[in-house]
């Protein structure tokens, strides 16, 4: 009777485990000999006819080969069989280091991985949220008008100084400790004064600047930006300026209206359109930030250990996201340096913790995807498209777009669990104060999202 696979499992630290696996010698060799005969079949070598080649001269040709092969089959099946004996769920991809490879000998490895941490989950009852709720009142539809206005704005080159509202011409160039750091620099960049899409103190510092000036500001970035190394970071930015334009907003008429899809009725038709737009958007708005406040208790109630593997894997999927939005991207840039893991890891971390209670949730309570709600999901996303059937059948055609359809409803699942369960209490603010608290990265619990084919 031969010998079978000898397996020795080890707790390094946390979540991390290293397996000891051994394979009797006779395993591997046996299966290198059965798959030589094989090749041996239909090898071609001169001087032989097909089939009649001596093994001896397959062996020297292929053996080597063949027996790489085998051991990384052997490798791989082994594992998995340990897995398996040990009654342990790999998070990520384990590291393999052989040990001992010679042929004639036992073959021997050890694999390095982390595993799915196991907890009980607690806190899904009693959990105490604060609900935002907000009206549209016509002040609000008179902001989102402007907003609209300005989204369709003119701009005209002037020759004054720049204030707020104009768009400029710049190059700028930011150092910290007299180094340039990445992602500081531009070469005539537009930018809206007052449209707070730079750090603070960035645009209103250009403000009176005028075309042909230079200026040096001396400006610190937010506690809370997202690269690490430039958090509250103080910084100098030289700063060039080319050209002042001035904004001029179209007027509120038929061809104004008609951009937003508005052909008849006029303004009253194109407010209610804005109005309807807007209650769809604090619908959305309310949703999420009830979704996020429960995730928030969740997470502080469960402070469980996550996986490494896990945020890595995250945080590249994050990074290819980000890079999706840039488009074509030179094969010369780093993209690691451009975009580093730590301007991911927050969002990977909760995102991967939050996978994880989700699931619990779901498992704890034998939540089953609601397939009716996953129709409507899959209906509502059809609805923008001229085809709509088409769009539907090549969701339910396609086994992953389906899967990310699934799991998007069974997180609402959760959620209305969750909520059912919860102390909610009111509080009335203002329209742009609920959308401008609807965070909706803190409201995912993966970055796998339910895409929208391209073609269907």
């Amino acid at each position: 009777m031969g010998r079978t696979m000898q397996v020795s499992l080890e707790t390094l630290s946390g979540l991390e485990r290293r397996l000891t696996i051994g394979i009797p010698a006779n395993v591997v060799d046996t299966e290198v000999e059965k798959r030589l005969r094989e090749a041996s079949k239909n090898v071609h070598i001169n001087g032989f006819r097909k089939g009649k080649v001596p093994m001896k001269i397959v062996k020297q040709r292929y053996g080597a080969g063949v027996r790489q092969e085998v051991l990384g089959d052997t490798i791989n099946r082994s594992f998995m069989e340990a897995v398996q004996k040990e009654s342990i769920k790999p998070a990520g991809q384990p590291s393999i280091e052989p040990r001992e490879m010679a042929p004639g000998r036992d073959v021997e490895f050890v694999a390095t991985f982390e595993v799915y941490p196991e907890f009980e989950l607690v806190g899904i009852d009693g959990i105490e949220i604060e609900k935002l709720t907000a009206e549209i009142g016509e002040e609000d539809v008179d902001k989102m008008i402007d907003i609209l206005r300005k989204s369709q704005a003119e701009y005209t080159k002037v020759d004054r100084a720049a204030s707020d509202g104009d768009r400029v011409n710049i190059d700028y160039v930011g150092t910290l400790d007299g180094e340039e750091f990445a992602g500081g620099k531009a070469e005539e960049q537009n930018l809206v004064l007052g449209s707070k899409s730079m750090i603070p103190g960035f645009e209103s510092g250009i403000e009176g600047m005028s075309a042909g000036e230079e200026k040096t500001l001396q400006l610190n970035f937010p506690d809370d930006y997202h690269a690490e190394d430039l958090k509250g970071a103080e910084v100098e930015f030289k700063i060039t300026l080319h050209e002042v334009q001035e904004q001029t907003l179209p007027d509120l008429d038929e061809a104004f209206f008609a951009k937003f899809g508005v052909e008849e009725g006029g303004e009253e038709r194109f407010r209610e359109d804005v109005r309807k737009n807007m209650e769809n958007e604090k619908s959305k708005a309310e949703t999420t930030q009830i979704k996020t406040r429960v995730f928030d208790a969740l997470v502080e109630k469960n402070p469980i250990e996550i996986p490494r593997a896990l945020v890595i894997n995250e945080i590249d999927t994050l990074r290819r996201q980000q890079l999706q939005q840039y488009g074509q991207i030179p094969e010369n840039i780093d993209v690691r340096a451009m975009l580093p893991d730590d301007m991911f890891r927050k969002d990977a971390e909760r995102r991967t913790l939050l996978g994880l209670l989700v699931s619990e949730v779901i498992n704890q309570e034998k939540l089953k995807v609601d397939t009716a709600r996953v129709r409507e999901m899959i209906e509502n996303i059809a609805s923008t498209y001229e085809d709509s059937e088409s769009v539907i059948n090549y969701y339910y055609g396609n086994q992953e777009l389906l899967s990310g359809i699934e799991a998007a409803v069974l997180e609402e699942q959760v959620v209305d669990l969750l909520s059912e369960k919860a102390s909610v209490t009111e509080k009335a603010v203002t329209y742009q104060e609920l959308i401008s608290q609807r965070p909706e990265d803190k409201a995912q619990t993966s970055s796998k999202e339910t895409e929208e084919p391209s073609e269907a």
